[in-house]
C-alpha cells in the first residue's frame, strides 16, 4: 500500500467534514487493515448478535407450539426471538423483499 492515504494524512488534527472528504476519497485499496485482526472461526464461535432497538416494533404473532419450541432449542443464549427475526429477514430477503 504504497499510496495508502490513511498513512499520509493525520486524521486526528482534521476538522470532522475533512475527514468525511477525505474519507469519501479514498478507495477500498487505501485502506490499512494491518491492525485489525483477522476474523477466525473462534471469532464468529464466539461472537454476539447487537440489536438496535429503535428498529424493534412489539406485534403479537401466532405461532405454533413445536416451532417455537424448536427457536427456543436452537438459539444460542436463549434469545430465540432473535433467530426468529433471523431465520424471517433471511426469507425475505431470499424471496425479494429487498435486503432489510
Amino acid at each position: 500500500m504504497s499510496n495508502n492515504i490513511s498513512s499520509s494524512k493525520d486524521f486526528s488534527k482534521m476538522t470532522e467534514a475533512e475527514r468525511h472528504k477525505a474519507l469519501d476519497e479514498m478507495s477500498d485499496e487505501d485502506i490499512d487493515y494491518s491492525d485489525i485482526p483477522p476474523l477466525d472461526e473462534e471469532f464468529f464461535r464466539t461472537a454476539k448478535r447487537v440489536e438496535n432497538p429503535l428498529y424493534r416494533e412489539e406485534k403479537r404473532v401466532k405461532i405454533k407450539p413445536k416451532v417455537l419450541d424448536w427457536f427456543r432449542k436452537n438459539a444460542k443464549e436463549e434469545n430465540f426471538e432473535a433467530l426468529i427475526n433471523d431465520v424471517l429477514e433471511n426469507y425475505m430477503e431470499e424471496h425479494g423483499g429487498g435486503k432489510v
